[in-house]
């Protein structure tokens, strides 16, 4: 029998991978990928042509919180933010958005929201 969290899990990564196999990230319109914890988010703009990593933004190291935990919307949305204006200092204007099997709700919107304020396309 398989728990309740393991079927999320596997759910999540099948989505994952039929997502993966239709999107490609290209140097003029990057694959956004997302990836978040309990605790922290990590997304990072990538190159799939080329393997390349153009920019990177994570809870853990690049924003300062006031407590130990940085799961909440305004870090997410301060974190799309930081990661839009770092697209447009090299020359990207569209992206590609890679939520790496989560919904489109709560700190994966909140960083897409705030990439689109810097005036980054989907």
């Amino acid at each position: 029998m398989i728990s309740h969290a393991t079927h999320k899990y596997l759910a999540r990564e099948r989505r994952r991978k039929r997502v993966r196999k239709k999107i490609r990230g290209l140097k003029d319109r990057p694959r956004l990928s997302v990836c978040k914890s309990n605790r922290y988010i990590y997304a990072q703009l990538i190159n799939d042509e080329e393997h390349k990593t153009l920019a990177c933004v994570s809870s853990l190291k690049d924003i300062s919180r006031s407590g130990y935990c940085a799961n909440n919307l305004q870090i997410a949305r301060k974190l799309g933010e930081k990661l839009g204006k770092q697209a447009k200092i090299k020359g990207i204007r569209e992206i590609v958005f890679d939520k790496s099997g989560y919904p489109y709700h709560g700190r994966i919107k909140a960083l897409a929201e705030g990439m689109r304020g810097q005036g980054i396309k989907f």
